[in-house]
């Protein structure tokens, strides 16, 4: 394992990221490179941009297998994958990393019409992550700092699901990541 945080993240995308996104046509990999280039698109700090692309490194950490929720399980990978980001990076990566999971909960409540555009995957998982906020959860969230953030990624996560779509490669956000690292 190297100590070179970028490096790291260089390898682990196309490591583990060939794993499947649950039931999406694409990978895990293709999810993250879908979800930045649209970070990017948006024109998004290096910071968000990061976070989506790193927003489901919690399913690459874990071993509960590839799709835990088909048996129930939630990996609860928002809190993995921030676990495993502070160590590199600072709460402008992290919290919309923690947060996405919630900003998808928070969005069901919100914006009715949100659910019917929600993936067969997020569906499941929702109810595995407490279906969508009460009014005075999705107050107390849009509340936290980072939750609008957290909501932009959340929309990028949704969208990142394109069989086939031609995206940069990894080494193209690394300049991204490597802006985005804490300092030592």
């Amino acid at each position: 394992m190297t100590s070179d945080p970028v490096a790291l993240i260089a390898s682990l995308l196309p490591g583990k990221g060939e794993r499947n996104y649950g039931l999406a046509l694409v990978n895990q990999r293709a999810h993250a490179l879908q979800a930045a280039w649209l970070a990017e698109q948006a024109r998004c700090s290096a910071a968000l941009i990061t976070a989506a692309l790193l927003h489901d490194v919690g399913h690459m950490v874990h071993d509960l297998g590839e799709d835990p929720a088909a048996v129930g399980i939630d990996d609860r990978h928002e809190e993995r994958g921030e676990s495993f980001l502070k160590q590199y990076f600072g709460q402008d990566v992290t919290e919309p990393v923690r947060l996405h999971v919630a900003a998808k909960r928070y969005l069901c409540a919100a914006q009715p019409d949100y659910f019917a555009r929600l993936s067969d995957d997020s569906v499941r998982s929702l109810v595995l992550q407490g279906g969508p906020m009460t009014r005075a959860e999705a107050a107390d969230f849009a509340a936290r700092p980072g939750a609008m953030d957290a909501v932009r990624l959340r929309r990028f996560d949704e969208a990142a699901k394109v069989k086939g779509l031609v995206t940069p490669p990894v080494a193209h956000f690394l300049p991204y990541v490597r802006a985005s690292l804490q300092s030592a």
